[in-house]
């Protein structure tokens, strides 16, 4: 698994590094200062913000009320939710098509 980030402070630290490292995942960083390498993670980050998490104070769950909050997010998105750009197909649906 490719996790990828800007380079801020907390991805480019040695704990973080580390992290990645046990979970057998490897690191990718946008460049510096390019705010386009990160245009399409930063706006589905908006999006799961506004769309999984609205109204309510991210520090008011759980971990794990957190985590199942984001894959059933994830489910939906994949499986649930067509998209305009990808011909009003699911992303899941449109992966089967591409393949």
């Amino acid at each position: 698994m490719i996790v990828h980030s800007d380079q801020g402070s907390v991805y480019t630290s040695y704990a973080y590094q580390n992290f990645l490292e046990e979970m057998g995942c490897q690191a990718s960083m946008s460049r510096r200062g390019n705010c386009w390498d990160n245009a399409v993670i930063e706006s589905f980050h908006s999006n799961i913000k506004t769309e999984a998490f609205e109204r309510v104070k991210h520090h008011s769950f759980t971990n794990e009320v957190t985590r199942l909050r984001v894959m059933e997010y994830m489910r939906e998105y994949n499986e649930e939710r067509i998209q305009e750009k990808l011909g009003y197909l699911t992303p899941l649906e449109f992966g089967k098509q591409a393949a």
